[in-house]
């Protein structure tokens, strides 16, 4: 059924104006206009966010690009072995990222590779204190703590690692530098033993186990270990040295200069591997090329002890005695105690004519030497200084021929000296092993 329309009753009809238009219809269509505004401005909004939030994305992505690279900078920088380009950019990345125990361990190695071991072992104690539980990277602040004599921290770092994982081959290289500074050498040599079972892939322990030979005259298991460790890491320049080490201790001087050069092509920034490789240049009597590496090393670090008293050695049996003389005196200010500086300044002395500075120096090398660990210095002075002494001089050149010989050549006996000197005096030789100082004994 269809209900008629009801009609409208006057008194309640709203008035309309000219157009016809009734008062709530305005007021409807105002609120109609300010919901589709509100709605366009939505609609703006929505569509602006989005770009904003893009903009800004690709911004931090930009940002966390930028980061990165530096990273990877300073990284390939340290790879390469340019040390001093890697702690230049890994420094100067921002605080809450330069604060972080890998970048920490990235400049605590470079710092490690220049053998400036106090920086580095400053550094690696801050990557302790904020990551303590961080493994990795603390094989080399064993080796730094074992550069720096430090048998205290280093005991209670092998203790914390091991006791933290002892399924990391760092923790055993750690626990074998703890008792190879203590030099006991075999117990050393069943912990880096251990950190090869644990990782075998470990090129850093076959070196280390490798040294440990050399220093218990196993030299045959020292080539296996070091050849080990070049098979797992063709890079690892530590193990060509190591290997023209021995080769060198052995007197087969090509052979040791090849290693050497090896080693030197992996990491040309090493001081180290050019003095020796100017120490095995002189053996095979190549003498001006000898002095030409030398003065290479020196130009990289010219604070290298060890490398300016193989260039005055080369000079002394060169016979440029001034020259020598000049060398050694600056050498004197760099290390004031090695009784091995004294004696040779005393021989130039000698060959110069001038008995009473040689004589002088030889007793300060006596004093700085009493033990009489280099015996030839005691003999130098009994022999050829008494008052009553009436030899000729054919005969006293006769009796040095000894000592200049041993000079000449630059036995290991020069370097071990050396090295024994300086560890009394807390300062660590730059011929000193980088990732083991015992590769130079």
């Amino acid at each position: 059924m269809k209900f008629p329309p009801k009609i409208p009753n006057r008194k309640t009809k709203s008035k309309t104006n000219k157009g016809g238009i009734t008062q709530p219809n305005i007021n409807d269509s105002l609120e109609i206009t300010k919901l589709d505004s509100s709605i366009i401005s939505e609609g703006k909004i929505s569509t602006i966010t989005p770009q904003i939030q893009a903009f800004n994305l690709q911004k931090a992505a930009a940002g966390l690009m930028s980061l990165l690279r530096e990273m990877g900078k300073g990284y390939l920088a340290l790879c390469s072995y340019n040390c001093k380009e890697a702690i230049n950019i890994l420094s100067h990345l921002p605080s809450h990222h330069y604060n972080t125990g890998w970048v920490l361990c990235q400049i605590g190695r470079a710092y490690f590779e220049l053998s400036e071991y106090m920086q580095a072992e400053r550094i690696f104690s801050e990557v302790r204190r904020i990551e303590n539980y961080r493994v990795e990277g603390m094989e080399i602040y064993s080796t730094t703590l074992w550069h720096l004599q430090k048998d205290v921290a280093l005991s209670v770092l092998s203790k914390d690692l091991t006791d933290m994982d002892k399924n990391s081959p760092e923790a055993w290289c750690a626990a074998g530098n703890c008792f190879s500074l203590q030099r006991e050498h075999d117990i050393a040599i069943k912990f880096f033993q251990r950190a090869i079972q644990v990782d075998p892939n470990y090129a850093y322990a076959y070196t280390l186990l490798g040294h440990e030979f050399v220093l218990t005259e196993e030299l045959d298991k020292a080539l296996a270990c070091f050849r080990n460790a070049i098979r797992v890491n063709p890079r690892h320049y530590n193990a060509w040295y190591g290997l023209g080490m021995i080769y060198y201790k052995q007197e087969k001087f090509s052979l040791a200069e090849m290693h050497f050069q090896k080693a030197l092509d992996i990491n040309p920034q090493s001081s180290v591997l050019l003095c020796h490789i100017g120490v095995v240049q002189h053996a095979l009597k190549k003498s001006e090329k000898a002095l030409d590496t030398l003065n290479r090393a020196i130009v990289i670090d010219p604070k290298n002890p060890l490398c300016k008293f193989h260039r005055a050695s080369v000079l002394f049996a060169n016979e440029k005695y001034k020259l020598a003389l000049q060398e050694l005196e600056e050498l004197k200010q760099i290390v004031p105690k090695e009784s091995l500086v004294y004696f040779l300044i005393g021989k130039v002395y000698k060959k110069l004519g001038q008995t009473h500075l040689a004589l002088m120096n030889f007793s300060w090398a006596m004093d700085l030497d009493p033990k009489g660990a280099n015996n030839q210095i005691k003999e130098a002075i009994d022999k050829r200084y008494l008052p009553d002494d009436e030899e000729p001089i054919t005969q006293e050149e006769q009796i040095m021929g000894t000592d200049e010989s041993q000079e000449s050549s630059m036995t290991d006996a020069d370097d071990t000296q050396l090295h024994a000197a300086e560890s009394s005096s807390r300062m660590v030789l730059a011929s000193a092993r980088w990732n083991n100082k015992r590769h130079c004994l």
